[in-house]
């Protein structure tokens, strides 16, 4: 496969302070490949400058074999970009802003009606096109932010998490996009806080405060996750929490949603069981062998980073 993004030992200094501190991976043409992390983990900085927003301190990127650094007007040409703020002009209609993009990008006029049937019908927007941008819910924005950033039909695609603040039935309807652009060949990039969107990506890189700490396939990374692990359920899930870090052996608590996941040193035996759910007051109802989840693998992760240090 070809490469169509390269990171080579990126560098981001703002001051003193390394946003980003010497990343490299690539991304291969027609891959989907995610950037996860938290806020501040330095995805956001990272991507302006493989937009050619940013220049680097150090190290270089490269674009479907241009650089950054020289070849800025023929990289944007080629490149779809989705910010992380909605940026369109929320005065204009769904299709003012369309025709804009259009015309900035200098579509042919020719091609100009296909192509924005083909986004009324993917975005489902089309009964909405005289609607102003700024009175649209955060998932239509979305999708015609989106939609803006296809109009000249890019080879690459950068999103920027696209998907922040919006309800989960639009998230899920935008990565079904987003996976249809990719079955037509486009090379996306895209960054996330959401750890469960990392498994919809072919190949995912983990970020965290600047650096990558891991670059793998979901499975793949999951699979490393070296503790047995738990879904415990109970009646004050902070209570129960606060009882198992108490413990010896325990490896990692988290909470998620009304279930706390629980990892150890070994596996606990029923008797372990049966003790504490005694020695909890109640607090401890029910518990199950669980997978561990993408989220479950970067706090671990992050936990070993913090611990090298």
């Amino acid at each position: 496969m070809k490469v169509a993004l390269e990171i080579i030992e990126f560098k981001k200094v703002y001051g003193t302070y390394p946003a980003v501190n010497g990343v490299s991976f690539s991304v291969e043409e027609g891959e989907l490949f995610g950037l996860i992390g938290p806020d501040g983990a330095g995805k956001t900085t990272l991507i302006r400058a493989l937009c050619t927003l940013l220049k680097p301190t150090s190290g270089s990127l490269i674009v479907s074999g241009m650089d950054s650094n020289t070849d800025i007007l023929a990289i944007r040409n080629i490149l779809g970009y989705m910010p992380q703020r909605f940026s369109l002009y929320q005065d204009l209609s769904v299709e003012q802003n369309l025709q804009f993009f259009a015309d900035l990008f200098k579509v042919p006029a020719i091609h100009r009606t296909e192509r924005l049937n083909r986004l009324y019908q993917f975005s489902r927007l089309e009964s909405f096109k005289k609607r102003l941008a700024g009175e649209l819910s955060g998932g239509m924005k979305q999708k015609l932010a989106l939609s803006c950033a296809l109009i000249h039909t890019p080879a690459i695609l950068i999103l920027d998490e696209p998907t922040y603040g919006v309800d989960p039935l639009s998230r899920q309807e935008f990565w079904e996009i987003l996976k249809s652009i990719q079955q037509e060949g486009a090379t996306i990039l895209v960054s996330t806080a959401y750890m469960e969107e990392a498994e919809l990506c072919d190949r995912v890189a983990l970020m965290y405060n600047g650096k990558i700490i891991e670059i793998n396939p979901p499975e793949k990374i999951k699979a490393e996750y070296p503790y047995p692990l738990y879904r415990c359920e109970g009646r004050d899930m902070q209570k129960l929490r606060n009882f198992f870090k108490n413990l010896e052996g325990i490896r990692q608590t988290q909470l998620f949603g009304n279930a706390l996941h629980v990892s150890f040193s070994e596996k606990p035996s029923p008797g372990d069981w049966q003790k504490w759910q005694k020695q909890s007051g109640g607090d401890l109802k029910n518990w199950i062998d669980h997978e561990p989840s993408m989220e479950d693998v970067f706090l671990y992760l992050i936990n070993q980073e913090i611990k090298d240090e």
